[in-house]
């Protein structure tokens, strides 16, 4: 009996409560064997006026520029039709109709799956052709109840929407992929035909068993390299698998700049002293307060690849100090082209942007005060500039990396 057999139970709606978990979220790619362009392409949006996140994969028909045009326009207006609560069924036949003929009059193709998250506790998955995805709850398969839907018009005659709805749970993880996963190995002696959602399962269930708390990153790398694996590092279609993974969320907080009000000192080290999670300062006058209020060194560290920035510091009790603007600006620079490749050194400001990665709720404490006995007349400038750049970073987190981002001027 397949693993994938749905259950008859899917929880009630009446049973959502406000979530208690972070969504960390990671898609993989690799494009077929002597491709450029990738036929798969994901897209996703955070609605945050709905508490509500989107995330759309599409697989267009065939290889290279025509799939990537039709899988982009497929999750382009997945993403929109979804964003303002079309139903499903209608949308589905509004950009079928839409996507371009071939020469000789036959349809253009993309399969899709469109997963809405819900922060009140709700999770929707739409599929449409693309393999069915794979539930992990408490390390075990969990596979809620399954709807089908006819899509809407007649020339869909016969095209079905798969739909599962569910409250996820602490430490659930989804598996959704296209069939580059599914069926890499194909015709080989070990998977004659192709690697197979229950295999897939049984290998993301060993990995999990291997280590509960592995990253979404991480889980969706490993599956990427099996089906890679399976073709014997030549994947003969365009492969994605992406994970997301509802784990106890990560704190941390990043303090730049001291408190407007010196008499305020005092507090706002207290503030910072009692954080419960990591923390990292940005700004020499500001470790310096925060130095002395906690009677704590600093020791100056001279060992890093960044030399048109100051060397960064140790604080007990702090990650890492650096320099205030240029650190920020840098940090800036390297979230806005930062992806899954990029290797990260050990410069002060990509350590900042490692710590900033690795935890799901930042809080950005900005210190407003303007030290008027450097008599700098820079200083108003360089403040509205750090005020600048934090509420850029602050943006890039929230839309690029799903990240809960508060800002807090003092």
């Amino acid at each position: 009996m397949s693993l994938l057999k749905p259950e008859l139970e899917t929880l009630k709606p009446e049973t959502r409560k406000m979530a208690d978990y972070h969504i960390e979220i990671d898609v993989e790619q690799l494009n077929r064997h002597g491709q450029i362009v990738c036929g798969d392409v994901f897209h996703s949006r955070q609605i945050r006026a709905e508490r509500r996140s989107i995330l759309v994969l599409s697989d267009g028909i065939g290889h290279g520029v025509k799939a990537n045009v039709l899988a982009t326009l497929t999750a382009s207006m997945a993403l929109n039709y979804t964003s303002f609560h079309t139903k499903p069924e209608v949308a589905a036949n509004i950009f079928m109709r839409a996507l371009p003929k071939n020469v000789d009059g036959k349809e253009s193709y993309a399969t899709f799956t469109i997963i809405e998250i819900e922060d009140d506790g709700l999770v929707r998955i739409i599929n449409y052709d693309n393999p069915r995805s794979i539930i992990f709850r408490k390390g075990q398969l969990y596979n809620p109840k399954e709807i089908q839907i006819p899509i809407r018009g007649e020339e869909n005659a016969s095209k079905i929407l798969r739909i599962r709805e569910f409250t996820p749970t602490l430490e659930d993880r989804i598996i959704f992929m296209t069939d580059g996963i599914t069926q890499s190995g194909l015709g080989s002696n070990r998977f004659p035909t192709g690697w197979g959602l229950d295999d897939i399962a049984h290998f993301a269930e060993n990995q999990i068993i291997r280590d509960y708390e592995i990253s979404a990153g991480k889980l969706s790398r490993k599956i990427l390299n099996q089906a890679s694996m399976n073709d014997s590092f030549e994947i003969r279609d365009d492969a994605s698998c992406g994970v997301i993974y509802f784990r106890k969320p990560r704190e941390f907080m990043l303090i730049t700049g001291p408190p407007f009000y010196k008499i305020k000192d005092v507090d706002f080290v207290q503030r910072i002293r009692e954080f419960p999670g990591k923390k990292i300062i940005c700004g020499g006058t500001t470790a310096e307060i925060i130095a002395r209020e906690m009677n704590i060194d600093i020791n100056i560290q001279h060992r890093f690849s960044e030399k048109t920035l100051p060397p960064a510091a140790k604080m007990e009790g702090f990650e890492i100090v650096t320099e205030g603007i240029l650190t920020l600006g840098r940090v800036e620079e390297i979230l806005e082209s930062y992806n899954n490749e990029m290797r990260l050194g050990d410069s002060p400001p990509e350590e900042v942007v490692k710590l900033l990665i690795q935890h799901d709720i930042i809080h950005l404490v900005v210190g407003t005060r303007i030290n008027w006995a450097h008599q700098d007349p820079d200083q108003p400038v360089e403040l509205e500039m750090r005020k600048f750049v934090v509420k850029r970073i602050m943006k890039i987190l929230e839309s690029r990396f799903f990240k809960k981002v508060t800002i807090e001027m003092v």
